[in-house]
């Protein structure tokens, strides 16, 4: 269920739609060669990294949680926030001028309850409505914003028409850098990819707020910063991205491409973190991600798969993901502009002959709307 805008806030979205389309096609014209690209061989600073990198055109940090009340009843979460660069050196001196966008989008899954509620922002950095720091780890739309304190902990704070979440997050597993060298490849072309990192297993406390009614949690979360400038390629359709928390430690990265044809992109692949920390690459040649289950979204008519399974041979690994509801789909035609499938997940498998379960996040693309390479391209 979408939080209803009021007229004011709707007439202040549409102005900064149509200022902000305008912008962008100017910029692509005049500044597009301006931004950074993710090339090979970045060596990753966590003493500067949570923190932004406005060299780069596109930019996000993710975090997504299941977690839980003392009696047991259940709850997902997302916030996301995006930093899209329209113009590095505007002409304008103006505090009016635009050079990046910022988009926020917040969910809740009441599992138990069998609800889901997400609500969406769109603003720009120069008058303050949004903004990331470059000298510390502070991201904020609104009164939405995301910031690491003086002890390392992760700050969460978002409100909206009955949805809210104040959270703390504790570090956990050190950070885990995706890909090969530094950079994460998302296509055949040199500069076609972006610096990726997770936290895969942050210890989370805090509150969440479901239709005025407020539920003291705790679980664990899952974090990724990823930066960059060109992602995607104009064949490649979507993706499928899971991030996997199993019981036994061990925590499980995997996306895959799909391209315009039906057929799987090469470029797809994943990260395995055992229980200490260690993390091990794999390509598309490593694992298999099959759907067996799909939801129709009554909103957009798009078929999303809501269970699948996920082998990982060479690891002995083999497991079910299921939706914990079906209906978790956002409709972000205020903010980024695209439909996407987003939401908690549960997994329960074998590792080396073993019964394991876990819990995580599915977010699925490509499925409604125009495909994902032409939103990238």
């Amino acid at each position: 269920m979408r939080s209803q805008k009021s007229e004011v806030g709707s007439r202040k979205l549409r102005w900064l739609i149509i200022v902000s389309a305008l912008v962008c096609l100017l910029s692509l014209v005049f500044a597009q060669t301006e931004w950074k690209q993710a090339l090979s061989g970045y060596q990753f600073d966590f003493s500067r990294d949570h923190a932004s990198h406005p060299e780069y055109k596109i930019e996000w940090w993710y975090y997504t949680g299941n977690l839980a009340t003392a009696d047991g009843h259940r709850f997902g979460y997302q916030l996301t926030f995006f930093r899209v660069g329209v113009d590095q050196q505007p002409v304008n001196p103006s505090r009016w001028a635009v050079r990046d966008l910022y988009m926020a989008h917040l969910a809740v899954t009441d599992i138990d309850g069998k609800k889901f509620k997400y609500a969406e922002k769109l603003n720009r950095a120069g008058v303050g409505w949004a903004g990331a720091e470059t000298d510390r780890y502070r991201v904020w739309n609104e009164d939405w914003q995301a910031q690491q304190n003086e002890a390392r902990q992760t700050l969460l704070k978002a409100t909206d028409e009955g949805i809210s979440i104040e959270l703390e997050l504790e570090p956990g597993k050190a950070p885990v850098i995706h890909g090969q060298n530094g950079v994460s490849q998302k296509g055949s072309q040199v500069g076609n990819a972006s610096h990726y990192y997770s936290q895969t297993r942050m210890p989370t406390r805090g509150t969440i707020v479901m239709d005025g009614q407020r539920f003291e949690v705790t679980g664990a979360s899952w974090m990724d910063h990823e930066f960059g400038t060109s992602f995607l390629e104009k064949e490649q359709k979507g993706w499928d991205w899971l991030a996997i928390q199993l019981e036994d430690g061990t925590d499980v990265m995997l996306y895959q491409f799909r391209r315009n044809d039906g057929a799987l992109d090469l470029h797809t692949s994943g990260t395995i973190i055992d229980a200490n920390g260690k993390a091990t690459a794999i390509s598309a040649a490593d694992f298999t991600l099959e759907p067996i289950q799909k939801w129709r979204s009554p909103q957009t008519g798009a078929e999303y798969p809501t269970k699948w399974i996920v082998k990982i041979p060479a690891r002995n690994l083999e497991f079910e993901v299921r939706a914990t509801i079906e209906n978790q789909e956002l409709i972000t035609n205020g903010s980024t502009g695209v439909s996407y499938w987003e939401g908690a997940i549960w997994v329960e498998g074998k590792s080396s002959g073993r019964l394991v379960k876990g819990r995580g996040y599915l977010e699925m693309t490509g499925y409604a709307g125009a495909a994902m390479g032409t939103v990238f391209d």
